[in-house]
């Protein structure tokens, strides 16, 4: 979970006056995850964050659904995903159960005309290609190749790039995302042996205080729908905030691999969890360093939870004819491993070159139609002799 941090002014105390300096009182909010027993934080605001004006039509945004139950291993050319202007109207949901989402998106412009906060899913957003600035409630986050995204449910945000050329992959989790409990302490804190610490993480800086009032368009997405809420003043007004939920940026790059003398298994490369799943990162490291040891992954049976991969750069050692921008899919059920002559291939190596990440669901992912458009058709025949 991220580090206690605040922006702006903020009153001595919590829930007590807090005075603008030309008369008048700040709007104070909680904004908490899991009732107000979760991470949270409290904003205050120059005007009301409950003034609506008007509600417009709502758009269905619910993934279309091609195959309900899967235990085909399957290879989606991500890369296939085509550039749409606007940063919504990109994003492809590929795979979806009842814990998340994730799809890929290759948004074109800028978040100009509107603000957006997801209503009920924390958001994961990796940056495979582009760069810009996260703007948000909470202050500004620059953004850049390799770049994880967290940004809990609820954050008003709008996304700034530097240029057309992006590509994007995002989870939703409708549980809160958090680092995983075995690297964490009883208060929180990194322990010496997670293979990141808290001065990895990049945090809101340079807060936007725009107290206007006026039309302002905010897309909020709930239960399969994007309502569109006009409200009457700037959401970028806040004078201050503190606490504990806010949104951050963590780098690829700057996650340390743990390695051993003998292969060892995923839950090494692990660096977020949520409910039922769990997200990894493969990154260059040196192998295994036992004179016998065989690096590349053995064969496992994916019996608890469906395995996907994301391939971002580098030669994914264990896999053959695999490139950037694809993404695999090895359902639970039926055991997986590494592609033949991948296992002789890694004898005497001493180190790889792989970048790529990885969720592991625990419950089943359905395919959706998007998917199904970019699927080769043949990854499962990619273990044959």
């Amino acid at each position: 979970m991220p580090i206690y941090h605040k922006q702006g002014k903020i009153p001595p105390k919590r829930h007590t006056v807090f005075e603008k300096p030309n008369g008048g009182l700040f709007q104070e909010q909680l904004f908490g995850t899991e009732g107000f027993s979760g991470t949270s934080s409290l904003l205050y605001h120059h005007n009301r964050p409950t003034m609506v004006k008007e509600y417009l039509s709502p758009i269905d945004v619910t993934p279309k659904i091609a195959v309900e139950k899967n235990l085909m291993a399957k290879r989606f050319i991500g890369f296939n995903i085509p550039q749409i202007d606007d940063f919504l109207e990109s994003k492809t949901d590929l795979l979806v159960n009842n814990d998340l989402l994730l799809g890929l998106a290759a948004p074109k412009d800028s978040m100009g005309d509107y603000f957006y906060k997801n209503g009920e899913a924390d958001e994961l957003i990796f940056i495979h290609k582009g760069s810009g600035t996260l703007k948000t409630i909470f202050g500004n986050i620059p953004f850049q190749y390799g770049d994880y995204l967290i940004i809990p449910r609820g954050t008003i945000y709008q996304i700034q790039f530097d240029s057309k050329d992006n590509r994007l992959f995002y989870l939703e989790s409708f549980s809160p995302i958090y680092f995983p409990k075995r690297y964490r302490n009883n208060f929180g804190q990194l322990l010496e042996n997670a293979p990141f610490c808290e001065r990895d993480l990049r945090l809101p800086e340079n807060l936007e205080t725009h107290d206007v009032k006026g039309d302002f368009l905010i897309k909020v997405k709930k239960q399969g729908q994007i309502h569109r809420i006009i409200y009457g003043a700037h959401p970028f007004d806040l004078v201050g905030w503190d606490g504990f939920n806010y949104p951050y940026a963590f780098s690829i790059f700057d996650f340390e691999p743990i390695t051993g003398r003998i292969h060892q298994p995923p839950p090494v490369h692990q660096t977020f969890e949520g409910r039922n799943f769990v997200v990894c990162s493969f990154c260059p490291r040196l192998y295994d360093y036992h004179p016998k040891a065989i690096p590349a992954p053995y064969n496992h049976s994916n019996i608890d939870s469906d395995e996907v991969l994301y391939y971002v750069d580098g030669d994914f050692m264990s896999r053959n004819d695999v490139k950037k921008g694809q993404l695999t899919l090895h359902p639970g059920g039926i055991p997986h491993g590494p592609h033949p002559g991948a296992m002789e291939r890694s004898i005497g190596q001493t180190k790889t070159e792989e970048l790529a990440l990885m969720v592991d669901p625990f419950h089943p992912f359905k395919i959706t139609q998007a998917a199904a458009e970019i699927d080769d058709g043949t990854y499962f025949k990619s273990w044959m002799d």
